[in-house]
């Protein structure tokens, strides 16, 4: 199997058209193609720098409804009705993923995710929208209750909804003794109006977008499926479950839970080349601009770069011709 050095070294050897250093878009391009050319699936990889750009805004790492953009742009040349997608990504706006599962569900009637190491929150979201999800032994998926972003005098904080609550109860508990409300006003003065309820519904929408699409993909044609969807989607969004945003749901415990799940082990070269497009990507976001890559088998891509202040507008690769552009080439001759 291909290790993190052993791309490196590959890239290394390499040199990008520039000349400029390594030709970091061409190894990685290489093996989106040579995972087509094994499955004869078109293949859309949506990652980001979410473990390296330490100083990168939120937004620029996280799935946003730009995104959809991104997506629009690497499928307008793709053809047919069945989709791999290789996710690596911390999650962001469930709208947006909502946006980016309804896209390509209209699109594709199989979809078939691969997570070579983390989709997580709204990326899982993702995920549960898929017809089956391929998970390494390294691989995890998270929890689906959203977070929010609270001001504080100390600057913002970031809370699952659910702790949100859970802490306003317990103020109520604790403040019917009039000695502890001046140690609960500050935290209580962060409470935005309406921010309470914006919890409550945030959870149940994200609950209810998974239950559906479990119901409608991954477990169409069970006997169960609406009861055995909404069991699932109220696990996944149960904060009191897993007491931390940030917890593992691995190969085993998804299992489990009666998901469609198959392990990349089950095949050597798939298990080597999409673990190479994964390395071949982290090297990429470790050594260049980059912050958000969204790429298709044939090399066409969407790559928000980052810098100094907010990043610039996304770049796209030059490609031939797509579908359109094709077609009236034809008529032409």
């Amino acid at each position: 199997m291909p290790t993190w050095g052993e791309i490196l070294k590959e890239l290394q050897a390499s040199r990008a058209p520039s000349g400029s250093g390594p030709d970091f878009d061409g190894v990685r391009r290489g093996y989106l193609q040579s995972v087509y050319k094994y499955t004869g699936r078109p293949l859309i990889l949506y990652a980001s720098a979410w473990l390296s750009a330490a100083a990168a805004r939120p937004d620029d790492l996280q799935i946003t409804l730009a995104d959809v953009q991104g997506f629009m742009e690497v499928l307008s040349n793709v053809e047919g009705t069945e989709l791999d997608l290789i996710i690596h990504s911390p999650g962001g706006s469930a709208e947006a993923a909502e946006s980016i599962v309804e896209y390509l569900r209209q699109r594709f009637t199989h979809i078939r995710v691969f997570v070579p190491l983390a989709a997580m929150s709204a990326a899982t979201m993702v995920a549960l929208a898929a017809d089956e999800i391929i998970l390494g032994q390294h691989s995890q998926l998270g929890p689906i209750d959203p977070q929010f972003i609270i001001q504080t005098p100390e600057g913002p904080r970031s809370a699952p909804a659910k702790a949100i609550l859970n802490q306003f109860n317990q103020a109520k508990m604790e403040c019917k003794d009039p000695q502890n409300l001046p140690a609960w006003l500050p935290i209580l003065r962060s409470y935005a109006p309406g921010l309470l309820n914006q919890c409550q519904n945030s959870r149940e929408l994200a609950a209810r977008m998974v239950e559906s699409w479990l119901t409608r993909y991954m477990l169409q044609g069970r006997a169960a499926a609406a009861d055995e969807a909404r069991r699932i989607a109220d696990w996944f969004s149960d904060y009191d479950e897993f007491q931390s945003h940030g917890r593992r749901v691995g190969v085993e415990l998804a299992s489990q839970q009666g998901l469609c799940i198959k392990p990349l082990e089950e095949d050597d070269d798939t298990q080597d080349l999409i673990l190479s497009v994964h390395h071949a990507t982290m090297h990429t976001f470790a050594q260049t601009p980059a912050l958000k890559i969204i790429e298709n088998h044939l090399g066409r891509s969407w790559v928000l770069l980052g810098g100094m202040g907010a990043a610039p507008p996304p770049q796209v690769s030059p490609l031939p011709p797509n579908r359109a552009e094709r077609r009236r080439q034809q008529k032409k001759r």
